[in-house]
Formats: C-alpha cells, sequence, structure tokens
C-alpha cells in the first residue's frame, strides 16, 4: 500500500485550507467529488491522482468546482447510475447537479477558480429540512434519495423527479448518517439518540407521489445494543453496508468502555460482533464494494470458482488513525496512525476495491492505493449478484424478505393442484398447510428473546410507544435567529435542549407510557423515562414530599436485624435535607434490597451457569456436536407449549391460568454449602400444574434437557445419563448411561429419542422397554456433504432438527437443505429430501397443501391428536412437507440454488435432455411414495401414489403403469394365474390401505384421466390413439376383476365411473 497526497488536492482558503467533510468517487472511478467548509462541491480527476508524481502527467486536474451553497457542505454523494451529484450542506438545502455536455468557457463572475473543465449545473434544489443536512444517500437502483440532519428528520426524495415522497421522524436527536442495503430491500439511518433504525422499502416508480408512497418505507427494526453508552462528540455518523448484504458496520459504537464498530448482521440485527482497537470515537465506516478472495481464485471447468470470499470495511474517527479489517482475520491488517492531523471525516472506495480516498478536517484529502494481492483477489461482480440473490436482489416486486416471505411466494404456485374432483379434491385442496409447532428441548422458563429471520419478525412484537408530537413553537425557539452588531446571523441559545450542539440533558423526560408497553417493549429515547401511569415504587406512600421531609411510618421488623442496625446505617448515610429510598409493605417500611431478596426465587430468571463439562471421547471422535450449556432454570410443559410468561401464582386461583403440567429443573447455583467446590446441591425437578406441586425428585448431577408428554417425562444429565418418570412422578426404569452428553432429546408417544455429542442417536420404547434398533451414529448424514459440495474444503452441515413419529421413525433435517430418515428394517440412512428436487421438480412446493387438510377417510371428524397418541391416518402427516420446506429454506439461505437453476436452465434447452423435467418430476413422485411408505405416513402415501399415478397417466408411461398395478395386486394376482380358488379373505395392506382399495383408486384415476376419456369415448383415431388403446389394455382386465366394469360390456359402451 502507498499512500499519495499532492499538494493541489485541497479546498484552498487565504490562510489555511479548509476543513474537508464528505467526498465520493462516481461509478465509473474517474471522478473524485470533495465537499468542504469554503462551500464548493470539487470534482477531480482521479487519474490526475494516480499520476500525480508523474511530472509528463499535463490533463486537467480538477474537473469542476461548483458554489451553490450559502454555508459549509457536509456531504456529497453521485447517484449509483452515475447521471446525478447530490449535495447536503448547513443551509438545509440539498442541490442535484447534472453534467452538462456544454462545458463553460469560464469561470464564476468574481471567482478566482479556474475555468472548469466539466459543467456540472444545479437541476434542482431540494427543501425539506429545518436544520442542517449532514448526510446523503442513494439507492442502488438510484429510484430513491435519501437525506438526514439535525432537525432529526430523514427524507425520502425521489430519485427521478425529486419529489419529497416521506419524511421520517422515528428518530429523537440529531441524524448523522445514512447507508444503503445492496440488496435494495432496506436502508439504516444512524442518530445521536443511540439507535441504527432500519427501514423497509420498495422501490417507487419513476411517476410516484406522496400518496401512493404512504405504506412504502415503513420502520422495521431499532438497534439500540451497541450504542447505549456512545459519545455524543462525533461530528458523523456514518455507517457501511456490506456489498454481499449480509452485515452492517456501524460507527461510534462501544464495547464497554472503549470504542468499536459494531458489525450488524442481517435479519436478527445483533451486533454480537465488534471491532476493538481506535482509541477515540470510529465516525466513518466504508465497506469495499467487492468482494475478495483469500487465494488466487481458481476457476472450474466451467468458469466458476467455488472458493469462500471475504469482505474488506476500513474504519476511522475522532483519533486520527485509519485500520482496514478483513472478515477473515479478527484483527486489522493495516493500521495507519497519525494519517492526520485532525478527525478523519469520510471515507470513499474506488470501484475497484482497491484504492481507497479519505478526507479530514485538517484539510487533507488523501488516497491509499493498495497494490495487487494485498486484500485479496477481487471477484467477479457475478459473485455480488449470486451472493444477493438469496436476500431478493433483483425481484421486481416488493416483498418482505425472508425465508417466510419465499414461501408466501411459492404458495401462489399452487393452483396446479386445484380442479381435482370428488374425494381427491377435498385431500388435494389449497388450504394451507398448518405445521405443528417445533418442541425445543429444555425451553427456558422465559421465552428467548425474537430472533429477526431477513427481516420477518417470528413472534408478535408489543406494540412500540407513541413518541409525543413535537411541538411547533419549540421548534421554532431552536431556530431563533438574531442579527448582531456587525450584520451576521446567529441561532440563538435554548438551555437544555435538546438540538444544543455537543451535549444533551441527562434530566429525565416525563412521557406517559402504557403498563404494557412499560414491561414488554423498549422506548427508543436514549434518555430515562418516567412511567406516570402508575405509581413509582420508590416513593413512600406519602408520595415525593414524604421523600424529601421524611415519613413518620416506622420501619418494618427486618429477620437477623433485631439490634435495628439497617436503620441506623440508612439514616446516617443520607445527606442533610434528604431522606433515604424506601419501600412500603404490610408491616412497615423496608430497604428496596430486602423487598428484592424475597421475591427473588419466583423471579429468578434463567442464566447460563456455566458450559457443560464434557467427555474426553470428543476429541478423538469422528462426529461432535455442540454441548448445551448448563442453566439454571431449564421449564419443558407437558403438551410442548410455551411456558407461562408471568408463572403462575397458587394463591389466585384464576379460572383463566390454562391446567398446564410443567416440569421443571433446576440446577444448583450457590456457592457448595460443603466449602469444596467438587460438592454441590443436587438438581432439584418440580412437576406442578396451575401453581400446585404434583411431585418432585432430586438428581445429583446438573440437567442439561428435558422433555415430556402425556405418558412420560424425561430428563437428561450432564454425565451423559438419561433418567424418565411416569406423569405421577414414579421411576419405571434404572438411569440410562450413554457414552457422552446428551444433545438433543425429545419424545413421542412412548418413544424417546437422544442424541449424543459424539453423535450416536438412541431411541427407546419405554411402554415395552425395547429398542427397534442398535445405536445408529450420524456420521454418514453430517459428512456427506464434506465430498458432494465441491472439490475444496469445506463447512460440514449442521442438524437443523430432528424428530420423532408415532411409530419411532427419526428425521433429521440438515442445514445443507437435505433431510433423511433412518429406515430400521435395512439398517440404513436414506435422504427423503434434497435441493435437487426443488430445482428440477414440477411437483415441489415448499407450501404444499395437499397434506395440509388430511383427515381420516373413516372419521372425518376424528381429533388430531389425543394425549399425544396420534391416529393411524395422521402418524406422520406433514413429515416429508415439513423437510422439503427446509430445503427450500436452507438452499435459498446458502445461495445453492443459484448455480442449480442455472444448470437447470442450461439443461432443458441442450441436446439430449428434452425429457429431462419430465424424467425429473417422475422421480421425484416416485421418492415421496416411497418416503411415505418408508415412514409408515398412512395418508401421505395415499396422496402421493394418486399424484404419481396421473402423472404416468398424462405421460403414458404404460410399463410403469402394469407394473404399478401389478405390485397393488399382490397376491390376488398370483392366486389367479395359478387357479387357486378366491383370493385372501384379509388382504395385505400396503401402509394401512388395502391393497384392493388402492388398486381400484389407480384404476379409477386412470379410468378418468381427461385425456384418456377422450381417446377412450371417440371413435375417430389420431397419432396418440395407440397409447390410449395400450392403457385401455391393461386397465380394463383390472377393473373387471375388481367389479368396476361388468364382464359383458364392450369396450366402448362401458359405464363410466367419476368419484367414489
Amino acid at each position: 500500500m502507498h499512500l499519495i497526497k499532492p499538494q493541489w488536492l485541497t479546498h484552498p482558503g487565504e490562510q489555511k485550507d479548509f476543513e474537508v467533510y464528505s467526498c465520493h468517487v462516481s461509478p465509473d472511478g474517474s471522478r473524485l467529488a470533495t465537499a468542504a467548509g469554503d462551500g464548493y462541491v470539487r470534482v477531480w480527476s482521479t487519474e490526475a491522482i494516480l499520476n500525480s508524481n508523474k511530472p509528463e502527467y499535463t490533463k486537467p486536474r480538477q474537473l469542476a468546482a461548483v458554489s451553490n451553497h450559502s454555508g459549509t457542505i457536509h456531504t456529497v454523494r453521485f447517484s449509483s447510475n452515475g447521471k446525478y451529484l447530490a449535495s447536503g450542506a448547513d443551509d438545509k438545502i440539498v442541490c442535484i447537479y447534472a453534467l452538462d455536455k456544454n462545458a463553460p468557457t469560464h469561470a464564476a463572475f468574481g471567482s478566482n477558480e479556474a475555468p472548469p473543465v466539466e459543467n456540472w449545473r444545479v437541476i434542482r434544489r431540494l427543501i425539506g429540512h429545518d436544520n442542517d443536512v449532514q448526510d446523503l444517500g442513494w439507492s442502488f437502483d438510484s429510484s430513491i434519495l435519501v437525506s438526514v440532519g439535525l432537525d432529526s428528520k430523514v427524507v425520502v426524495w425521489s430519485g427521478h423527479s425529486f419529489e419529497k415522497l416521506k419524511t421520517l421522524s422515528n428518530h429523537q436527536s440529531h441524524v448523522k448518517g445514512i447507508t444503503f442495503d445492496p440488496a435494495n430491500k432496506y436502508f439504516a439511518t444512524a442518530s445521536d439518540d443511540r439507535t441504527i433504525k432500519i427501514y423497509r422499502f420498495n422501490s417507487p416508480p419513476p411517476n410516484a407521489s406522496q400518496q401512493d408512497q404512504v405504506n412504502n418505507f415503513v420502520l422495521d427494526h431499532t438497534i439500540t445494543a451497541p450504542f447505549q453508552t456512545s459519545p455524543l462528540t462525533t461530528y458523523f455518523r456514518r455507517c457501511s453496508w456490506s456489498p454481499d448484504g449480509a452485515h452492517i458496520a456501524a460507527a461510534n459504537a462501544t464495547n464497554g468502555p472503549v470504542s468499536a464498530v459494531a458489525i450488524l448482521s442481517r435479519g436478527s440485527w445483533g451486533g454480537e460482533i465488534s471491532l476493538v482497537g481506535h482509541e477515540g470515537p470510529v465516525e466513518v465506516t466504508a465497506f469495499s464494494p467487492r468482494l475478495f478472495y483469500r487465494d488466487p481464485p481458481r476457476p472450474e471447468h466451467d468458469g466458476s470458482v467455488s472458493q469462500s470470499t471475504v469482505t474488506i470495511v476500513a474504519c476511522a474517527g475522532q483519533d486520527k488513525c485509519l485500520s482496514v479489517w478483513n472478515t477473515s482475520f479478527p484483527r486489522p491488517f493495516m493500521i495507519s496512525q497519525e494519517l492526520a492531523q485532525k478527525s478523519i471525516s469520510d471515507l470513499a472506495w474506488a470501484p475497484s476495491g482497491e484504492t481507497l480516498y479519505a478526507t479530514s478536517l485538517d484539510g487533507s484529502i488523501m488516497t491509499l492505493v493498495f497494490e495487487p494481492g494485498e486484500l485479496g483477489y477481487p471477484a467477479s461482480l457475478m459473485e455480488n449478484e449470486i451472493t444477493l440473490s438469496k436476500f431478493g436482489a433483483g425481484r421486481r416486486v416488493g416483498i418482505i424478505e425472508g425465508t417466510d416471505a419465499l414461501l408466501l411466494e411459492e404458495s401462489s404456485k399452487n393452483g396446479e393442484l386445484k380442479g381435482v374432483q370428488g374425494r381427491m379434491g377435498a385431500l388435494m385442496g389449497d388450504g394451507g398447510a398448518v405445521q405443528p409447532p417445533t418442541i425445543t428441548n429444555g425451553a427456558s422458563a422465559i421465552p428467548p428473546p425474537t430472533n429477526h429471520t431477513n427481516g420477518a419478525s417470528n413472534t408478535a412484537q408489543p406494540p412500540v410507544p407513541v413518541e409525543p408530537p413535537v411541538d411547533q413553537r419549540v421548534e421554532k425557539l431552536k431556530q431563533r435567529v438574531t442579527v448582531t452588531k456587525d450584520g451576521r446571523k446567529r441561532i440563538a441559545p435554548m438551555l437544555m435542549s435538546s438540538a444544543s450542539g455537543m451535549g444533551e440533558s441527562s434530566l429525565p423526560q416525563t412521557q406517559l407510557l402504557s403498563a404494557t408497553t412499560t414491561s414488554g417493549g423498549r422506548s427508543d429515547n436514549p434518555h430515562n423515562i418516567l412511567d406516570l401511569s402508575k405509581p413509582y415504587d420508590g416513593f413512600p406512600r406519602g408520595g415525593l414530599a414524604s421523600m424529601l421531609i421524611g415519613n413518620k411510618r416506622k420501619f418494618a421488623d427486618i429477620e437477623g436485624d433485631e439490634d435495628k442496625q439497617v436503620e441506623r446505617r440508612l439514616a446516617g448515610s443520607v445527606r442533610p435535607g434528604g431522606a433515604a429510598i424506601l419501600l412500603n409493605s404490610e408491616n412497615g417500611l423496608i430497604p428496596p434490597a430486602a423487598a428484592a431478596s424475597r421475591s427473588n426465587e419466583l423471579q429468578e430468571p434463567p442464566k447460563v451457569l456455566r458450559p457443560a463439562i464434557v467427555n474426553p471421547s470428543l476429541s478423538v471422535s469422528q462426529v461432535r456436536l455442540a454441548v448445551p450449556k448448563v442453566r439454571s432454570v431449564i421449564v419443558r410443559t407437558m403438551d410442548g407449549s410455551e411456558p407461562p410468561l408471568n408463572g403462575v401464582d397458587a394463591n389466585t386461583g384464576k379460572a383463566e391460568i390454562p391446567d398446564t403440567v410443567i416440569l421443571e429443573a433446576r440446577n444448583a447455583s450457590g456457592p457448595s454449602r460443603t466449602g469444596r467446590p467438587q460438592d454441590h446441591d443436587p438438581t432439584r425437578l418440580t412437576c406442578t400444574s396451575k401453581g400446585q406441586s404434583l411431585w418432585q425428585d432430586f438428581l445429583p448431577k446438573a440437567v442439561l434437557l428435558v422433555t415430556g408428554n402425556p405418558n412420560l417425562f424425561a430428563a437428561a444429565c450432564e454425565d451423559g445419563s438419561v433418567y424418565a418418570w411416569t406423569p405421577a412422578g414414579r421411576r419405571t426404569l434404572n438411569a440410562m448411561v450413554l457414552e457422552a452428553q446428551p444433545v438433543i432429546m425429545d419424545c413421542r408417544g412412548w418413544w424417546l429419542m437422544c442424541i449424543t455429542a459424539v453423535g450416536m442417536c438412541y431411541i427407546w420404547n419405554l411402554k415395552t422397554m425395547s429398542a427397534p434398533h442398535p445405536p445408529i451414529s450420524l456420521a454418514p448424514i453430517l459428512d456427506i456433504a464434506a465430498y458432494a459440495q465441491g472439490p475444496h474444503l469445506t463447512r460440514s452441515p449442521g442438524i437443523v432438527f430432528a424428530r420423532l413419529n408415532s411409530a419411532g421413525r427419526i428425521t433429521v433435517a440438515m442445514s445443507n437443505g437435505e433431510g433423511y430418515a433412518y429406515n430400521p428394517d435395512m439398517y440404513i440412512w436414506q435422504r427423503i429430501s434434497e435441493p435437487w428436487w426443488g430445482v428440477t421438480s414440477q411437483y415441489w412446493n415448499s407450501t404444499d397443501s395437499s397434506v395440509g387438510n388430511i383427515r381420516s377417510t373413516q372419521d372425518k371428524n376424528a381429533p388430531k391428536e389425543r394425549d399425544d397418541q396420534v391416529s393411524i391416518e395422521n402418524i406422520s402427516a406433514g413429515i416429508i412437507p415439513s423437510l422439503e420446506r427446509n430445503t427450500t429454506n436452507q438452499a435459498l439461505l446458502q445461495g445453492r440454488a443459484f448455480h442449480l437453476q442455472r444448470l437447470i436452465k442450461i439443461l432443458v434447452s441442450a441436446e439430449g435432455y428434452e425429457t429431462f423435467e419430465s424424467c425429473a418430476s417422475v422421480a421425484h413422485l416416485e421418492n415421496r411414495v416411497a418416503a411415505a411408505r418408508t415412514l409408515g405416513a398412512r395418508e401421505e402415501f395415499k396422496i402421493y401414489l394418486t399424484m404419481y399415478v396421473k402423472r404416468l397417466g398424462a405421460e403414458g408411461l404404460k410399463g410403469k403403469i402394469e407394473e404399478l398395478l401389478r405390485s397393488l395386486m399382490g397376491e390376488l394376482v398370483s392366486d389367479e394365474d395359478t387357479g387357486d380358488e378366491g383370493p385372501m379373505k384379509e388382504p395385505e395392506e400396503i401402509c394401512g390401505w388395502k391393497r384392493e382399495e388402492l388398486l381400484k383408486e389407480a384404476v379409477l384415476i386412470l379410468g378418468k384421466f381427461p385425456d384418456f376419456l377422450s381417446m377412450w369415448m371417440k371413435k375417430d383415431a389420431n397419432k396418440d390413439a395407440g397409447k390410449h388403446r395400450d392403457l385401455q389394455r391393461i386397465t380394463v382386465p383390472y377393473a373387471r376383476l375388481l367389479g368396476i366394469v361388468a364382464e359383458g360390456q364392450r369396450d366402448h359402451d362401458q359405464a363410466m365411473i367419476t368419484d367414489m
């Protein structure tokens, strides 16, 4: 890396250079625009800057100098299409410039500037702010321009007509930064109210107006955690979005007492990663617009590169230090100390991604040129498009991104299954499939915080408190302009104003909040808030006056304080003129600590005590799974629902409290009672219902997982032992000892499943005290992706979920999109679902509703489940669609579907692959039928078999049809061929269905197949007549054998049976 700092690259003044506040590079990389305190926007030639050390270079250096603002210009930004240039200043105006091909011949009148080379003229002056404009941002399709300023407003302008589309007033203080999502779904704003707000938007059309954009530009999420203690002394909070769309680098964050840059993950918007190292607050961050390979790219035979990519981010701020970070290293690989004499105000990367421009308040403009390979090896722009495609980049319609939204998009294609007649039409209707709630082992006593995935919320959020409207009179006072004696205009100061420059008021702001919002939601205001909707518990009964002048109530008798030492200590610690804060109780005044200790046991939140002590066998095991940490409280309900939020009060006996049986495991969290660290209290297990204790037990080791249902309760301990109880709390078997710590545990009916940290899966039937098969290893399904994804080393997949059905069959969904089931009869893992079917089959639909309304054919009012004993009809309903939904989610999230879809599009039009799509669809249906039979899914088997028979009839595959009908006939065909008298009295069943019933259903489907019916009824023949006559010859004998068609009827007079 080398630094270029030409002497002529400044905004010159009479005595010193003006402070430079902003810079930006045009999309083609040929121009650099800078903005400074002299009120000029200067456009420079980047070629001249890079060749400044060559005396023979004589081309123009400064291309233009435009002055259309009456004050300091804080920001300048080129549009993404390179057509416009925007600037914002402290005169509250945003100017839009366009390049006129007719260059002027002279400079402006009265100016000392050289004649400009390019003519950048103002085409619009945007007025919408009440204070300084601090930052600007263009969307990646240049459809909108967003400006932010010190008036706490975020103004959205049309990128075509430059009309004001919307004003967002969600921030409570100065807004000092704006960045756009490269996938064009979000933009983020950073403010001095110590928040970053994420707004969701859809690109407006060129003729958009304020009226039709009312529901656009909606606040999606507010991020506060990394900025709660951030200083308010920074001039900017310029954040940046990574080119792959996955992260935001947020400036002016803190990690404990030190300044940091928070890396916010897309979707969850969490800031677990921080870049720590700057001594002062960071004011600006900038991601390089290109993705990089760590090693030189090695193209495959098809030209693609399968190496992983990294991103580069540069950070700078008040410590006058510039750091450049690579996402693959925990430390910055480049640090430049004392790069400038004052704070660095802005950073801008060239489109090539290997040249960085920086501006400083000391007036300097610097260029850092990195050598090839120093940052890495730039990936092609196609790699950016591939990574952004999983976030919905390029979609014309505005859909809320996330897996749920993509599933909603898939559900709109369910029209292929409509129009089916009769009973099969009811089974394959368009009702939405109801997915049973996922049962999480060892759910904590308080539900975990909501995880936002790709912008979609999993659970309902509490309502955000409504901010009070801004008083216009106060705003006018803040902006009151006075004229001094020398004729200069000044803004009159206003005491204790939130807009008073560097600092903010530390006094609490009074604001009415509802009781629900104070308990569940969190205000975006950075100050302390007094909740006036309910009495303040810190005040004595006499209120504020009683707290100031004293209270005549006596102290309550505190246990263990017979000498009144607490009362004397509180009285002696108060300064003259004040009084201690005490709480009222039924017995008198008590200190707050005493009240908190009394209710501590009831309101103790679950917390992680320590990591689990793992088995040494993990160090040499082929499979190593993550072991859960030891938590203080683990709660599981009998029916698998979420535990009550506020617990159950046994003294109230309110009828609205659900009659839910809860098993709670409370691990020892305090110090050892014996003084030895190896000794600890036993784990207490309590089973309660409506606050009443049903039974209690104790275990010597810490509990990691619990599960239960109406048939059993089970707990897995840290030492690898598994205990089981009946619903009444009886132990019916001894502790089962495993070779490693348990990591996943689930139950269904009388079946109990446990997966250990070394990847061994155990399944037991606690009713018969037996196991359907020996322990099986997860190694085959965990290691297969290491060889299937490419020749390079890849991360092995993880387990998304592992579940049991009521037949004791285990299904596992993987993070690479594949789904597996174990066949106990063949002692082998079988792949049920994979991404290949998702892009090749015409029947792939992640929200397939064909199994959503499954009911028993014998009893339409049969309950879905009763005491976890799932009816035979619904044994595995929804397992296969659930695995396929997981395949869709994981394939989209990892971007694997992009390459597969590209391959399929090429193959469909290639020679020799004319029947590719048809063959893949038939194979997918065969895979579904085989999977339903393996899992014992009765209703799913019949649905998929029906779809398979229909497709065979449509394709006219007489060989497969004849073989299928013969397999469904089974022993009936052999009895007929050998001349045995009468068929079997009790026909053999397939997946719970009689062979005769399945055969009759298949024959009827082939008989009422539309093309086949028309060919059967017509006397005329065409080119397809022979194919359908073959189908007729195959199906008519079976119809006669089953009694569907009378023996003496002729072919063209046969009665056509519609639906059963």
